[in-house]
């Protein structure tokens, strides 16, 4: 983000200033579009997540079972739906079957703690087990394969919290053996079709990558490739049938992640697919007979090149059933079936199953299909040129029903920054759009997805050139003339809430108000208090933020904490209690240095909620507040909260 030029304004005047514009209500947007209830975008979706057995007689999926996501089952052909697990408080979003085909297996936390437990839940008799029954460990599948049914890998940082050691499990008795144990301090591990682990991954201490190999369990760890700093995440992504070769993503030679086949013995490679701007982001694998079939990138939208060209017929039928981005998610093990999800800008997503034979996709559900009766608003991808030359893309949405002229406007900014916006049905987006604001989605500098030189571009720029792109972006928007430039709110989770509080103070001019969803706001203590079991990425933070041992008084300049007292427009802060990565003394910090100089802050505290809001009944609360605080402010229209939306016992 961009060095701003301060305001030197008085506190006193400061504080008038703030309460002057809570209190000033502007008229409504006028548009002719009616209101989405709140409870279909952010409430729980009516199904979800359709996953076939591996016998391709049964159908899995999520539905709310008394207000809570649950998981049920049907007989393919049948509506025999049944419920299977009996969660009755935070929902269960992480679950695939068990290759066995009387199981079905999921990771849950404990009221967002992000310690995750593996539970298995047996068809017939609907007991769940907890199969890593350790209090306050995170468990991790390392791997699983359908020809060894009854085993997986896991890790579990049980002897040491910043460590995960590798457990063989038997899902049959539950029983959990050491495999191998991580004293070196290894990031991940990755195991071949045998399930025998092979290859350790390690962050260096100067921010790059080390990829060491074992012949087999027992024998020494050897270095297999080193990358540099500036390199891009990658990683070992699969086996070959053999086990003899690895697939590979890597941007060594390259500015954008490709995919690379290695042979093991002789250390050659072999590029396989790769794009000069865009890096890979996901590869479809035959679950058994490991052939590499496709590969995906995620440009404006995502697009899958195909490997395998006896599966051109299937990619040619399934891109004609629906004009959206589709997603092979899973299939039975005889490879007839494939269960296809859709995913459009402007209609809930949408679940196929496609049969091979036939050649037909059938439609199973969408996961809400009450949303089908609104005109919602299409995404449309943009670029624009930074200050300094760079390209920046993004995502624009524009209102139905309003001239798309001098728009109310909400630059909605992502969390990570590792990360990216995408093309695709968005909750938060198309509830904005048809509250009447225009929104912009930036994949400012440091977002991955675009190659290394851009993701490098944004190392140490936290509040400096990042901010940059969001300014320059606002003002791309207001000369194309869909922005206010009077009327814009910045808004956003985790980085995108730190982007808030930047926005805010290091610019206080720029947006009319501000969202900060557990937003960092002081990099120092951010840093400090990272999970444990972040330790290993340490040397990552180092090489992209700035190293807290040797830089303080840097990470205090970008940290909006220490400028707090430069905020004039208003601002409301939702933090959940138990966020394990930013932790709610870095809302509480900044709430009380605001109050400390009468400068007024909304700020809501959800107890039982982490970093992101699962539960429902918290999502709509927070939501029904966020939309009051831009109504107010903004003047967008605004639906009355529902007795169970009122959010007066998160206030703080």
């Amino acid at each position: 983000m961009a060095t701003a030029v301060f305001w030197k304004l008085g506190v006193g005047f400061i504080a008038i200033l703030a309460i002057s514009i809570f209190f000033w209500v502007p008229p409504a947007l006028a548009i002719n579009n009616p209101i989405i209830p709140r409870e279909l975008l952010f409430g729980n979706p009516e199904k979800s997540s359709l996953r076939i057995s591996p016998d391709g007689s049964c159908l899995a999926y999520i539905a709310p079972a008394s207000g809570v996501l649950n998981i049920f089952i049907r007989t393919v052909g049948k509506e025999d739906d049944t419920l299977i697990t009996s969660d009755k408080k935070r929902g269960i979003r992480q679950y695939f079957w068990q290759y066995d085909g009387k199981h079905i297996l999921y990771i849950q936390d404990k009221e967002g703690d992000e310690n995750w437990h593996l539970f298995q839940t047996d068809l017939q008799t609907k007991m769940t087990r907890d199969l890593t029954p350790f209090d306050g460990i995170q468990a991790r599948i390392i791997a699983y394969e359908a020809a060894i049914p009854d085993v997986m890998l896991v890790g579990l940082n049980v002897r040491d919290r910043s460590f995960h050691d590798v457990y063989r499990l038997n899902l049959k008795n539950g029983a959990l053996d050491l495999d191998t144990e991580n004293t070196d301090g290894a990031q991940s591990y990755s195991a071949d079709n045998s399930l025998q682990v092979r290859f350790s991954t390690f962050i260096a201490s100067d921010g790059g990558t080390e990829l060491k190999i074992r012949e087999k369990p027992g024998s020494p760890w050897k270095l297999f490739q080193k990358w540099g700093p500036d390199e891009m995440f990658g990683g070992v992504a699969g086996f070959t049938r053999d086990n003899r070769s690895i697939w590979l993503i890597s941007s060594v030679d390259a500015n954008s992640a490709r995919l690379l086949q290695v042979d093991l013995e002789t250390g050659s490679s072999t590029v396989i697919a790769q794009d000069p701007q865009y890096d890979v982001g996901g590869l479809q694998i035959h679950p058994v007979e490991k052939k590499l079939e496709a590969v995906g990138f995620l440009r404006d939208r995502s697009e899958w090149q195909l490997i395998d060209s006896s599966l051109q017929p299937d990619f040619d039928i399934l891109k004609k059933v629906r004009d959206a981005d589709f997603d092979v998610m899973n299939r039975d093990l005889a490879d007839r079936t494939w269960i296809v999800a859709y995913e459009d800008d402007d209609s809930p997503v949408t679940y196929y199953a496609y049969d091979r034979i036939s050649k037909k996709a059938s439609f199973i559900f969408s996961n809400q299909s009450k949303l089908e009766k609104f005109a919602l608003s299409p995404k449309k991808p943009i670029s624009f040129k930074a200050r300094d030359g760079l390209e920046i893309h993004g995502y624009l949405t524009l209102p139905v029903g309003m001239e798309p002229k001098n728009l109310t406007t909400v630059l909605l900014v992502h969390g990570g920054p590792w990360g990216r916006d995408s093309w695709g049905f968005t909750p938060e987006v198309q509830w904005l759009a048809n509250r009447g604001y225009a929104v912009l989605e930036v994949n400012f500098r440091g977002s991955t997805g675009y190659g290394k030189a851009f993701l490098n571009a944004g190392d140490r720029e936290w509040a400096g050139k990042m901010h940059n792109d969001l300014l320059d972006a606002k003002a791309w928007a207001v000369k194309e003339g869909f922005a206010d430039p009077g009327k814009v709110a910045i808004y956003g989770g985790s980085y995108g809430g730190y982007a808030t509080l930047v926005g805010l103070t290091f610019t206080p001019e720029e947006f009319a108000c501000g969202i900060d969803m557990f937003g960092p706001s002081n990099l120092i203590t951010l840093i400090k208090s990272i999970p444990p079991y972040w330790a290993p990425m340490k040397a990552l933070f180092d090489k992209r933020m700035g190293k807290l041992e040797t830089e303080e008084d840097f990470l205090k300049a970008r940290s909006p904490l220490f400028k707090a007292d430069k905020i004039t427009k208003p601002l409301m802060i939702a933090q959940g209690a138990n966020d394990p990565r930013v932790k709610q003394a870095e809302s509480d910090q900044i709430v009380e240095a605001l109050r400390k100089k009468n400068i007024p802050v909304e700020y809501l505290v959800i107890p039982d909620e982490g970093h992101g809001f699962a539960r429902p009944e918290n999502r709509l609360k927070f939501y029904a507040a966020a939309e009051e605080f831009l109504s107010k402010i903004l003047g967008g229209r605004k639906e009355p909260p529902s007795e169970s939306e009122k959010w007066d016992s998160f206030k703080q």
